[in-house]
């Protein structure tokens, strides 16, 4: 076989016409070069959000949620100018695409239901930002930090450092407590109990001194004691205390809860534990003729 025949049949298989759209063939070489060119968009939609993420909307300060939309929604943007593009270069008309695409609809619709379901999802998320990057979140009993906002799913790294993928419909149709969202402060309760011997005065002073003297607890809103209900073997107090960050909370909760203890002990005031009292009644004596009879027998 010779060169003139090898390209010969090399050109006719990428010229061979595989179906039509609106008597517009759809050759090999339009597919190929379709694919090269999606390819390239979608490329170069992660090189600009990434410029625009590092190089450009951090020089103004913008928080970093914001930065992950506005980033995130030029990339989508190139690829979809991008898939436009594609199409046309390729001679495509697109009102023939809409023609197949309206026909596959009901098959999509009925096979991909979850699919698009976490597509919408996602671009409620992006436009109208109940979650952003960087939240502290708890969705389906799951607490942790939103790290990544997908078109289809979110990924939410736990307090445990466990990265968990989550479908973005869970954030548009279930509850989601958000403790970020808007504002970062977050109030913090200490529950303790005292006895009842304690002196109520020495208590609300122990507790408000734990909380002034913890460099993470706010000045503003002030912090407050509060005497939640008379229990069985204690009252019940409560520490209010506000934070500025709700994801540092673990760590300023075990570092007050070990200062209300140390404080206690320094101004001797008791955290009672549950007590039972046990009486013991004496054996019941027996009528006298009960007794004689139960000696006959």
């Amino acid at each position: 076989m010779t060169w003139d025949e090898i390209f010969s049949y090399i050109n006719d298989i990428i010229n061979l016409t595989l179906f039509q759209i609106k008597e517009t063939p759809v050759t090999v070489m339009s597919i190929f070069i379709f694919l090269i060119l999606i390819t390239g968009f979608i490329v170069l939609g992660v090189i600009v959000r990434r410029t625009i993420n590092r190089k450009i909307l951090r020089r103004f300060k913008i928080d970093e949620g914001t930065t992950y939309t506005l980033s995130r929604i030029s990339q989508y943007t190139i690829i979809t100018i991008g898939a436009l593009i594609s199409f046309q270069f390729v001679g495509i008309d697109l009102s023939g695409l809409a023609v197949i695409f309206g026909l596959l609809s009901v098959g999509i619709g009925f096979g991909l239901q979850n699919v698009t379901s976490n597509f919408i999802s996602g671009l409620i998320i992006l436009f109208e930002r109940p979650i952003t990057v960087g939240d502290r979140v708890t969705v389906n009993n799951i607490e942790g930090d939103v790290t990544e906002i997908n078109i289809r799913s979110t990924k939410v790294r736990t307090v445990n450092n466990i990265s968990i993928i989550v479908p973005n419909s869970e954030f548009v149709s279930k509850d989601v407590i958000n403790y970020s969202h808007g504002d970062p402060t977050y109030r913090l309760d200490i529950d303790v109990g005292v006895s009842y011997g304690s002196d109520l005065d020495t208590v609300l002073k122990s507790l408000q001194e734990v909380a002034d003297e913890n460099k993470y607890v706010l000045s503003e809103p002030k912090s407050e004691v509060h005497l939640i209900e008379f229990g069985e073997s204690s009252w019940n107090m409560q520490l209010r205390a506000w934070i500025g960050n709700v994801k540092d909370y673990p760590r300023v909760r075990n570092e007050l809860n070990k200062a209300v203890v140390r404080k206690f002990r320094k101004y001797g005031v008791e955290i009672p534990f549950p007590q039972r009292d046990l009486h013991v009644k004496s054996s019941v004596s027996l009528p006298h003729h009960e007794e004689e009879k139960t000696t006959k027998e």
